[in-house]
């Protein structure tokens, strides 16, 4: 399944892993966050509830990767690096080369929809 991402007025698409962290996602649709930078490789926001998590260690993150930490908060990666880190992952930005373009602030509002 794919969602709709659009940051500054650009449109991205979101395919979603399979698995309950992704599908709690979809019901909390259309969502819209204000997120927040944190380390120059990503954005976070809390969500509106507590998410299932069963959290891996990625290794190399991938930019576009859209990832839960935690229970409760969201993250988008807009670069590649390492980490050592935990996260559940949710789903993967299908053509990331223009996100980093749209990180430039450091708040900045994500809206997701279904269609």
């Amino acid at each position: 399944m794919t969602v709709k991402m659009n940051i500054n007025d650009q449109q991205f698409e979101v395919r979603l892993h399979d698995n309950p962290a992704a599908k709690a996602f979809v019901n909390t649709l259309p969502l819209q966050l204000e997120m927040d930078e944190l380390n120059g490789n990503e954005k976070f926001a809390d969500l509106p509830h507590t998410f299932p998590s069963s959290p891996v260690r990625p290794g190399t993150i991938q930019a576009g990767d859209l990832m839960l930490y935690g229970t409760q908060t969201l993250v988008l990666f807009y670069s590649s690096f390492e980490s050592s880190y935990r996260y559940t992952p949710i789903g993967k930005v299908i053509h990331p080369e223009n996100l980093p373009a749209q990180m430039d602030k450091k708040k900045i509002w994500v809206r997701f929809n279904d269609h």
